[in-house]
């Protein structure tokens, strides 16, 4: 089994998606995790790639968010699209990231993306609140490289 098929076990998995689903209630912002072995490169400059890659540039608001793990690299990112960056104060994603990170050092890595996630769509949902017509506009599955 790789490294990527053993950061989370498969509940942790069902956590991590049920999260993704409690968050977007909050905000019409689009959350998304993703999971690979290594960047090969910068974490951010990787997070942006796979950002693209998984189409979350195409939402209607711009307000996609990623969470970026590259497990043998042991680094984290999370970023937003335009759209929030265009709203939101510089170290908006801070507590977030800290909270995320601080809950990995412990090697709690299902807790700290389901607290972070849950974070993330209570912020995000001053800028971009719930709508009752919000279309599901990504998957809520982990997606892995």
């Amino acid at each position: 089994m790789s490294h990527v098929e053993d950061f989370l076990t498969a509940e942790e998995e069902k956590d991590i998606v049920k999260a993704i689903q409690e968050a977007e209630t909050n905000t019409s912002g689009e959350i998304r995790v993703h999971i690979e072995k290594c960047a090969n490169t910068k974490c951010l400059e990787r997070a942006e790639e796979v950002f693209y890659i998984l189409n979350m540039h195409k939402t209607k608001d711009k307000n996609g968010v990623l969470f970026y793990v590259a497990v043998d690299d042991r680094q984290f990112a999370i970023i937003g699209d335009e759209g929030i960056d265009n709203v939101v104060p510089d170290d908006f994603w801070n507590s977030v990231k800290d909270r995320v990170t601080g809950e990995f050092a412990k090697g709690n890595h299902a807790d700290g993306l389901v607290l972070g996630i849950i974070e993330a769509g209570q912020k995000l949902q001053h800028y971009f609140p719930y709508e009752s017509n919000d279309v599901n506009e990504l998957s809520d599955k982990i997606s892995k490289g």
